[in-house]
């Protein structure tokens, strides 16, 4: 998975789900202090955006996820790539039209 070099307005996210701060970077593992600096323009750690574009963009429940379901993922990838990619395209149309009908 690609992620961004950098988070473009956290702030922004955050508004858009509609949750304070505390409750936006707790999530992640972060304070709500760290985060309001994040927040003023201080730069993101890495692991901080992977987790933030994780959870808070790409919408996954980490605690869900688990470490099986990652080597299958790999294992689907590098063996079977078309099947992999028809499913990836599946779930995005269906997210897209998720999203289309929450609008």
């Amino acid at each position: 998975m690609k992620v961004r070099n950098t988070v473009v307005g956290p702030r922004k996210i955050r508004a858009q789900l509609g949750l304070n701060q505390s409750e936006f970077w707790t999530s992640i593992g972060v304070t709500q202090s760290g985060g309001s600096r994040y927040e003023a323009g201080r730069s993101m750690p890495k692991p901080v955006q992977v987790l933030l574009q994780l959870v808070h963009v790409e919408r996954i429940d980490l605690s869900k996820l688990r470490k099986i379901d990652l080597e299958i993922l790999r294992g689907l990838k590098s063996q079977h790539p078309e099947i992999y990619r028809s499913l990836r395209k599946g779930s995005r149309r269906k997210t897209e039209q998720a999203t289309d009908t929450r609008h």
